[in-house]
């Protein structure tokens, strides 16, 4: 990360810490600045670990019914982040486990998508980053895309920081296998 880019990842953070200090006090605008800044982090977290659309939408709207409702009981404003995300987490658990029961009731098999064969770098990080399990999907979301630090992935995935250490150390491992045609 260079200077000026961490630089501006400081000031977005507090600027996000401001928005949150206004939404407390009960500014309404501060909450749609807020809102606007944060949905389209939320969308693209909930899409890598749904992967579809309609499901990540929901888990996204469900989120920020939780965020407004929550968002007086959150003390430190500047972890935020974190607090957004693991709140991201559990509706996108959700959403999963309503799609398994509902498949368990269905009891039908769907066919998995056929995915282009393409040497298009975007398809494949985006492969790689599939092929990973949810944990560490998550995890590598929230370091490489999101730039959370450990410490706020832990607080996200409600696991220590050794285990978001772990799960990153081995999502890392294997993006980097998948991404050289190694296997991991």
């Amino acid at each position: 990360m260079t200077g000026l880019s961490a630089s501006q990842d400081d000031t977005g953070r507090l600027f996000d810490e401001l928005l949150v200090m206004h939404v407390q006090s009960g500014d309404q605008r501060a909450g749609e600045r807020l809102a606007a800044r944060w949905q389209p982090r939320l969308v693209r977290t909930a899409m890598r670990l749904l992967q579809d659309e309609e499901m990540a939408l929901i888990a996204v709207q469900e989120s920020w019914v939780s965020i407004t409702r929550g968002i007086d009981s959150l003390r430190d404003p500047a972890r935020f982040a974190p607090w957004a995300f693991g709140i991201l987490r559990r509706r996108c658990a959700d959403r999963i486990r309503a799609l398994q029961k509902r498949r368990q009731n269905e009891s039908s098999v769907e066919s998995e998508p056929v995915e282009p064969d393409s040497n298009d770098e975007k398809l494949q990080i985006r492969q790689a980053f599939d092929a990973l399990p949810h944990d560490q999907r998550l995890a590598a979301q929230l370091f490489f895309v999101e730039g959370l630090t450990l410490a706020e992935i832990a607080e996200a995935q409600d696991v220590p920081t050794g285990t978001a250490k772990s799960r990153l150390f081995h999502a890392r491992r294997k993006l980097k296998a998948a991404l050289s045609g190694e296997t991991p």
